[in-house]
């Protein structure tokens, strides 16, 4: 296996460590949902247990997170209604980014804990990234720059629409 060298990388891990000590951070994703301003803050929609928030970072163009209402850490504390809605979304999410965004392929996770990766720990949410060939190019490695080529709120509309929003 290579490996690749990304000193960049330390920087943002590190900037968990500072925010836990420097700070009480307040849950951005609990702010999104109770500010009820869907269109500002990127919510696609609403169900009755979870909502889907467009990624403020993505990693490629219609990049979704499924969020349960329930403010909580782990999955084992969601009750199975709510695990059985963010099941059915991610089903309903992958048939419309395949029909809409006419992703090729999907990555779809979550990570729990800062170590795992999660930005935000103590709000659960599940990430999932519509794919196609030769969607990683050489910017991400070298200039450490994505390029999303869809504006953020034109993507919101089109898959709000698939959805029947």
């Amino acid at each position: 296996m290579e490996r690749l060298w990304s000193p960049w990388r330390s920087k943002y891990i590190a900037t968990f460590s500072e925010k836990k000590e420097n700070k009480k951070e307040s849950c951005a994703m609990c702010e999104a949902y109770k500010a009820n301003d869907d269109d500002e803050r990127l919510i696609a929609w609403r169900e009755q247990h979870c909502f889907v928030l467009m990624n403020l970072f993505p990693y490629n163009s219609g990049h979704l997170l499924i969020v349960p209402y329930k403010h909580t850490a782990t999955i084992s504390n969601l009750d199975e209604n709510e695990r059985k809605e963010i099941m059915q979304l991610i089903c309903n999410l992958s048939e419309v980014l395949r029909s809409v965004m006419h992703a090729e392929g999907l990555n779809i996770g979550c990570n729990v804990g800062r170590i795992a990766g999660a930005g935000i720990e103590s709000h659960i949410h599940f990430h999932i990234v519509p794919r196609w060939n030769g969607d990683t190019n050489f910017l991400p490695v070298f200039a450490d720059t994505k390029v999303i080529s869809e504006e953020m709120h034109g993507t919101m509309v089109k898959l709000r629409r698939a959805f029947g929003v």
